[in-house]
């Protein structure tokens, strides 16, 4: 697919439905649609940059699905985000909110002290991450790692990590997520499975994907992150991040809640979630 011009009426280009901006010139609009493909039903969530649309982390004390945090929060979108222990329900993905660190994996003892993971707690803690700046009066988006400094001009307004990078290239094993010499891959990122991603175009628009397995095949849907990078190009990404997946890829877009993850049965599983990604009216 290539991206049209978020100044058009984009409704004429898609079945999907646009939530208008008060009549600007020209016209900045979020656009939501559904593409479905051989493996799995991709439901994508446009967000041009600088309109009256924030994309902002939201993290809850404990572990809420997608329609609590929609109760909690005015949101016109919810996606899953970061990771987290489902036992202890900390996370384990940095999260900023308004220049306050509010989730710190180093504070997670399950994470700290399991001696598999020990060898990996440096990259760990430099994963990837999505940021909100303010830089002047202009709001800027990025996906950098965690120890990345701010650019010149910035203040650091929200992130959310998780990871890895899927765009411009894949560091899973930079980040810890994949070993090749012991054949360690704890997000299984070849197979297909139910994903959420967050991308950025280049003309600064922000992506949302949360691909969802089909009922009808639920032990062969979904997507790998290979081909879940390949998808975000289609869509004219040049900047993407993986977000938490399987059980808790999870969206809730005007209302309506969506799961991804199905059991053998073909059943949708409804899991909650740490923090998320809000779509709200600035």
């Amino acid at each position: 697919m290539t991206l049209i011009s978020l100044g058009m009426w984009l409704i004429l280009h898609s079945s999907g439905s646009v939530v208008p901006t008060v009549a600007s010139s020209p016209p900045k609009t979020i656009r939501y649609f559904e593409r479905t493909l051989p493996q799995g039903i991709a439901h994508v969530l446009l967000i041009p940059t600088n309109s009256r649309f924030l994309v902002t982390p939201a993290l809850s004390p404990k572990v809420s699905t997608v329609e609590e945090f929609a109760q909690k929060h005015r949101a016109i979108a919810i996606f899953n985000a970061g990771f987290f222990d489902p036992v202890n329900q900390k996370s384990t993905s940095y999260v900023i909110l308004q220049g306050k660190l509010v989730a710190d994996p180093k504070q997670n003892e399950r994470l700290v002290d399991n001696p598999k993971l020990k060898p990996y707690l440096n990259q760990i803690f430099n994963r990837t991450e999505f940021r909100r700046y303010l830089c002047g009066q202009t709001i800027r988006y990025d996906i950098v790692p965690h120890r990345e400094s701010s650019p010149a001009g910035c203040r650091l307004v929200d992130a959310i990590g998780a990871g890895p990078r899927l765009l411009p290239q894949l560091t899973s094993v930079q980040e810890g997520f994949v070993d090749t010499t012991n054949g360690r891959d704890a997000l299984g990122s070849n197979q297909p499975n139910a994903r959420t991603a967050v991308g950025i175009t280049n003309d600064d628009t922000v992506v949302l994907v949360m691909m969802a397995q089909k009922t009808s095949d639920p032990t062969n849907s979904g997507i790998s992150l290979p081909a879940l990078a390949d998808f975000l190009k289609t869509l004219g990404v040049q900047k993407a991040m993986n977000l938490d997946g399987g059980s808790s890829s999870s969206l809730d877009y005007n209302g309506k809640t969506i799961y991804g993850k199905v059991d053998l049965q073909g059943n949708l599983i409804k899991r909650p979630v740490k923090s998320v990604l809000l779509v709200q009216e600035n």
